[in-house]
């Protein structure tokens, strides 16, 4: 039977997980360096109460504490899937916001509310600006390797250029027939 403490506690918040994970492997003695006498180096033990040490820094700073709980509310209205349950989630962030007074929250909780429907939108339409980022990419490794193009026209002749060949990732592997 296993120790109840070495389980996967899943109950804990996320970044308590691997400090978790880091105090059971100083009870086991896990060694992060090996020594050498040939160097004169001493050999390093994984050191225990990493856990306890968040804990206590939680518990002086309660407003650490609460960034904390809108990160991982944030990471999970994220992950939710239709925008009624989404909008109580970021609701919910926004009047933790205001509960604290911060002043750097209370821009949060404004930023949200500014954004909201663009926000829940995400639930439904999960996009990504993924080819947007890799046209602009394509775009400054053009402009890098041009040293200066004679006026604009030409520049946009050869971004268009670039964006009609095809990409090969592994031009050998393309070469290789497939229906062996």
């Amino acid at each position: 039977m296993q120790n109840p403490s070495r389980e996967a506690d899943t109950s804990l918040p996320l970044p308590s997980r691997p400090l978790a994970r880091k105090d059971r492997e100083a009870e086991d003695g896990k060694i992060l360096s090996k020594g050498s006498s040939l160097f004169s180096k001493e050999q390093v033990v994984r050191k225990d109460g990493h856990l306890a040490r968040y804990e206590d820094i939680i518990r002086q700073n309660k407003l650490l504490f609460t960034l904390d709980l809108i990160k991982e509310k944030l990471c999970e209205a994220y992950k939710m899937t239709d925008e009624p349950s989404m909008a109580g989630a970021i609701t919910e962030i926004m009047d933790m916001c205001m509960a604290t007074g911060n002043k750097h929250l209370l821009w949060f909780r404004r930023l949200l509310d500014n954004h909201f429907e663009g926000i829940i939108a995400h639930a439904t339409y999960d996009i990504s600006a993924g080819k947007i980022e890799g046209v602009n990419g394509r775009i400054k490794t053009l402009r890098r390797q041009g040293y200066g193009y004679p006026d604009d026209d030409y520049f946009f002749l050869k971004l268009f250029d670039a964006s009609r060949k095809g990409y090969v990732r592994n031009p050998v592997a393309e070469r290789i027939p497939q229906n062996l």
